[in-house]
């Protein structure tokens, strides 16, 4: 589930609240091109306010149009899930703004107390995986737990969808560096975490939306017990720090844990984590150090971009040629000076 989605279901739980009538809109399945993957939400108050998305803007001024025109009724005749798709026919791909082609299936819900959203929004943010189950003959869901990740279901009389907490990002260190690299990641959807005991830099800390604490790194590291959906950065090049908190985050389920540095100074770090502490190879080979993407980056903005340039990579799967990490791309281009010298 992207950040984004769990803001359209807030937005649902913070209308209904003011018992304003909401339909929730997800998409099922693509064909070919579309801006949106399945499992996109986007929600319309009964007034045309929206939250989230489906597709690139097109199908969204269209079901906004019907909302206000006729109410929600025009979507979920009966005040029952209905199902919509878009694209099928070339014009209509193009009146949409569908690219190449492309085709694009939603469930759209008309929601209410059957929907418990209030009790998703929670179990989500308890970082739950939750499978959210409706009959689409009655509108009625049913909640329970699931693995993240698993595409959308639509089947005649029940439409499944599996929904899962924001990625977490763990910062070691509040320095200039780190309020660079929590900036972004904020702009991201990242549910940020930022920790240093050193009060002289947490003293002039003020990152909206970055939670900070002063408890020791090892100390948060093991507390959160780190799943798929976390990544963990050390910033603060000191081991009394950084070390310990690494250690238990190469043990945990991370999907990405790094540490800035030199090269000089990973490989001191790689080798004190191997010769004191029982981590295995396999667990040493997942620290990214020195953390990032080369991009020539000298400032701290752009040590911070390369750095969430790798972590999103690794979140998003994609599998970057070993050459464009910060240290095989410098070992690369000391080589080549020195071959140039020669």
């Amino acid at each position: 589930m992207h950040a984004a989605d769990l803001n359209v279901l807030l937005a649902c739980r913070d209308w209904m609240a003011l018992d304003r009538k909401v339909v929730l809109l997800t998409v099922v399945r693509t064909w070919g091109s579309s801006p949106r993957p399945p499992g996109a939400m986007m929600a319309i108050r009964e007034d045309g306010v929206v939250s989230g998305s489906v597709s690139g803007g097109c199908i969204e001024d269209d079901l906004i149009d019907k909302v206000r025109s006729q109410g929600i009724a025009a979507l979920c005749p009966g005040d029952r899930p209905a199902v919509a798709t878009y694209g099928v026919k070339a014009e209509d791909a193009h009146r949409f703004g569908l690219p190449c082609g492309g085709t694009l299936q939603l469930v759209m819900e008309p929601l209410a107390a059957r929907s418990r959203v209030d009790e998703l929004v929670a179990r989500l943010e308890q970082r739950d995986s939750i499978c959210r189950a409706v009959d689409m003959r009655s509108g009625d869901v049913t909640l329970g737990a699931a693995p993240a990740d698993a595409e959308p279901q639509l089947q005649e009389d029940r439409f499944s969808c599996v929904l899962g907490p924001r990625h977490r990002l763990i910062v070691i260190g509040a320095g200039q560096l780190s309020r660079y690299l929590c900036e972004i990641a904020v702009g991201l959807n990242f549910d940020v975490t930022v920790c240093d005991p050193r009060e002289e830099y947490r003293a002039q800390w003020n990152v909206p939306g970055v939670r900070i604490t002063h408890d020791m790194p090892d100390d948060v590291v093991l507390a959160a017990k780190p799943d798929a959906r976390t990544a963990i950065v050390a910033l603060t090049h000191d081991p009394k720090l950084d070390d310990m908190a690494l250690i238990y985050a190469l043990q945990s389920e991370a999907f990405y844990v790094g540490a800035l540095g030199s090269r000089v100074n990973n490989a001191k770090r790689v080798e004190r984590l191997r010769e004191h502490f029982d981590l295995t190879e396999a667990q040493l080979s997942r620290l990214h150090g020195p953390a990032g993407l080369y991009i020539g980056s000298r400032t701290p903005p752009e040590i911070a971009l390369s750095i969430l340039a790798e972590i999103v990579a690794q979140k998003n799967g994609v599998a970057l040629p070993g050459e464009v990490a910060v240290g095989t791309a410098k070992n690369a281009l000391a080589r080549e000076a020195g071959g140039r010298a020669a």
